[in-house]
């Protein structure tokens, strides 16, 4: 049976983004109720969407026994807190990122995921992109052949007025800088094409703006497949973008370089050979695109809910994004290599924070 989930959304930020990718899916997913601090914000909102029920209070809203589901769109330091208790009242949960700060605190929700019998999605929702997604599929078609290099830039522009809203800018509510609010998604894109890292090698600096986290980043990576990827972060560029350029084998992929739609269309895909170029061609003309981030991550979820089939982004995936958070602050900290996987008697395994 095709169940509609209820949702309830706290944060009215980001979370009204998500109202709309639910309300394109309306057989999968009804928004019955939504929470926020402010109450005039989030009255404005609900008015707008007619979303009959709010609260200010998120405790009381996972009280609710009408809904099925939590998507929690609040500030980094309420994540793990939060999403462990919806949990605990019964409800499936889905988390904006970073679903944790540490990967102490992700393995206690993958812990509490298991016992409750209920399910966590993390948002990464750049996955979804048609150039990311034809990019898999010509992969998956076995066209690529190895890996070589990797660079991922996200090269984005935030002044003191981002840095102005109270819980920005800070360890204890932000969780740490450019590096875990705005180009972890990039750098998820990088474990989604490739697979875990191997090692890393990292800079940072906070350059840009007057706060306590990084502004600014740069790494070098070994994958465990063997081939090599660079990462670089800053918020200090006067042009916007996001570019992923994975060269492997058979053919080289770019994105484009929107800074918030670089995964979207369009990517070029160059042949090693021209043969190759043709075989790529033909590969992409079969290619069947369905809908885009927010509301393809939520379908699927649906989905996956109705046939108890894996989440089309896990706790899993989530985790292995905070290891590479982990890791590159660790090595900063220290100017030494870090070697992966990062185990529970590491020194930054219960909190990467100065």
């Amino acid at each position: 049976m095709n169940k509609t989930l209820r949702v309830g959304v706290a944060g009215v930020g980001i979370g009204a983004q998500h109202v709309d990718a639910y309300r394109e899916l309306p057989e999968q997913f009804e928004v019955a109720a939504l929470c926020d601090i402010d109450e005039n914000k989030v009255r404005e909102i609900a008015a707008r969407y007619q979303i009959p029920q709010v609260f200010t209070d998120f405790s009381v809203l996972c009280q609710r026994d009408d809904l099925d589901l939590i998507d929690i769109c609040t500030p980094s330091y309420l994540h793990a807190s939060q999403t462990l208790e919806a949990l605990n009242a019964g409800k499936h949960v889905i988390c904006e990122k970073p679903a944790a700060g540490s990967l102490q605190e992700i393995d206690q929700l993958l812990t509490a995921e298991s016992r409750s019998g209920k399910r966590v999605m993390p948002i990464f929702q750049y996955r979804f992109g048609h150039g990311v997604q034809k990019l898999k599929y010509l992969i998956e078609q076995g066209l690529a052949g190895p890996a070589y290099l990797t660079t991922v830039e996200t090269a984005w522009r935030r002044k003191a007025a981002y840095y102005a809203v109270p819980w920005r800018g800070k360890w204890a509510t932000e969780l740490g800088g450019a590096l875990v609010t705005l180009a972890i998604h990039a750098h998820d894109i990088l474990y989604y094409v490739l697979g875990p890292v191997k090692s890393v090698f990292a800079r940072t600096a906070t350059k840009v703006n007057l706060i306590e986290t990084e502004d600014c980043m740069c790494a070098a990576l070994e994958m465990a497949d063997g081939s090599l990827a660079s990462l670089a972060v800053t918020t200090g560029s006067a042009v916007e973008i996001t570019r992923h350029r994975f060269c492997f084998q058979g053919f080289t992929a770019e994105s484009n370089h929107e800074a918030y739609r670089n995964t979207c269309d369009p990517w070029s895909f160059t042949g090693d050979t021209p043969e190759m170029t043709e075989r790529i061609n033909d590969a992409l003309a079969r290619f069947m695109p369905q809908p885009e981030k927010f509301v393809r991550q939520f379908a699927l979820f649906h989905e996956a809910l109705q046939h108890n089939t894996e989440l089309p982004v896990t706790l899993a995936d989530a985790r292995a994004s905070l290891e590479l958070i982990t890791a590159i602050y660790y090595s900063a900290q220290t100017s030494r290599d870090v070697t992966l996987p990062i185990t529970p008697d590491h020194p930054n395994y219960d909190s990467w924070r100065p």
